[in-house]
């Protein structure tokens, strides 16, 4: 049984703080105000700091709301205070830091100077600290010098840009450098390592995703070890380079057919496939944290409106951090899920408050970042859409 499996609510709009504490800090305040309201002692500080300590997953910055031990008031007979044997109270709850980022393209790779030029881009005064650079993009390719030997072997580099002039680039703008990285949604690497794709269980034929007439291709798999190995280094190189985050994302699996079980046998349609992705970005996580950086998780929102939510598992991915990516471009078209049709015809503004209430309580068990994409969608689109995502609840935004 999937460990997660909420019903979808439409329109829902009531009032969301997404960006607050783990759900393991959330049920630890749940017992601690049971305590308190039982009348069974006072929690000492001793006791409290461990316990916040421990809902605060590593690696989830958190901004600048320090723990504040607060103490409980006495008086004796005469009304005069009395500060013996009084008590710490539990301390205030942590605040997650705001994610405030403007993406870069493919074409602002191409150099140095292309990405110097492109920095000076960014939108002011709309407290923007980070700049998301993509370095692996769906489809496999690579936008950086790589010295992995799977990339370079299949010739999927397509910038040589260097990393550490990246950093040095975006650094010396006064920002802080974020790398973007595609995971399972490479139909490129499979054809030339079989190994990481999708194979028959009968004969070990290398699965495509369509006929060779229509356009099928192989997918990344990530019940392969080499392939989980193979995004895993990558996030490697990329965040021992000086990164200050790395944002991955396409944790997916391509639609499978009815038949597709039977080729494949019935872990990739089963109910406990999920933990194929969250194991894979829990791995991801550990190597991307021994370089002291910091993970997030990007989860696309017209995805999420299918139900491809097989990755969020609060309760057992590391991660504490969503982006929520509304691409304007994708949903205008239209969203298809198998027995509903749903229509964006309104202004980017207007789609992603739509969008939102559509999906929002998806991503309501992690931090959230809203980001705002789509290749149509003008400046002012995006600072009109931000006032939404702010009147909605969410203080973390990503334009572009």
């Amino acid at each position: 049984m999937k460990f997660k499996n909420k019903g979808r609510k439409i329109y829902k709009t009531k009032e969301k703080n997404y960006y607050g504490k783990s759900p393991v800090g959330k049920a630890f305040s749940v017992g601690l105000t049971v305590l308190l309201i039982g009348g069974i002692g006072f929690i000492g500080y001793s006791v409290a700091e461990p316990l916040i300590n421990y809902s605060k997953k590593k690696g989830d910055n958190l901004g600048s709301s320090s723990i504040e031990s607060l103490t409980e008031a006495a008086t004796d007979e005469n009304g005069e205070p009395v500060t013996e044997n009084t008590e710490p109270a539990v301390p205030l709850p942590l605040t997650a830091e705001k994610y405030r980022a403007y993406a870069l393209s493919t074409n602002d790779l191409i150099g140095t100077d292309t990405l110097k030029d492109a920095l000076k881009r960014v939108p002011s005064g709309e407290s923007i600290e980070y700049i998301e650079v993509p370095l692996k993009v769906s489809g496999g390719d690579i936008y950086y010098a790589s010295n992995n030997y799977y990339a370079t072997s299949a010739g999927l580099i397509r910038s040589y840009i260097k990393l550490k002039d990246i950093v040095s680039a975006i650094s010396g703008a006064g920002y802080k450098p974020v790398a973007l990285v595609s995971t399972f949604d490479d139909n490129t690497l499979p054809k030339y390592f079989r190994d990481m794709s999708y194979l028959t269980v009968d004969d070990g034929s290398q699965w495509i995703d369509n006929s060779v007439e229509a356009g099928g291709k192989p997918w990344m798999n990530p019940f392969s070890e080499t392939a989980v190995n193979y995004n895993g280094d990558i996030v490697d190189e990329i965040s021992s380079a000086g990164f200050d985050k790395v944002v991955c994302y396409d944790f997916i699996f391509p639609d499978f057919r009815p038949s597709d079980a039977e080729f494949l046998g019935d872990k990739v349609t089963g109910s406990g496939r999920y933990m194929a992705l969250t194991s894979a970005a829990n791995l991801m996580y550990d190597k991307i944290m021994h370089n002291d950086s910091t993970m997030l998780l990007e989860v696309d929102a017209a995805d999420l409106l299918k139900g491809k939510d097989d990755v969020l598992q609060p309760m057992l991915l590391k991660v504490n951090t969503v982006i929520l990516n509304i691409d304007i471009d994708e949903i205008s078209y239209g969203v298809y899920t198998d027995d509903t049709v749903y229509e964006f015809n309104g202004t980017p503004a207007e789609n992603v408050k739509k969008m939102l209430d559509l999906v929002g309580e998806e991503v309501e068990d992690f931090n959230v970042a809203v980001r705002v994409s789509g290749v149509t969608v003008s400046t002012q689109d995006l600072l009109d859409a931000k006032d939404e995502i702010v009147d909605y609840g969410f203080d973390s935004y990503v334009f572009g």
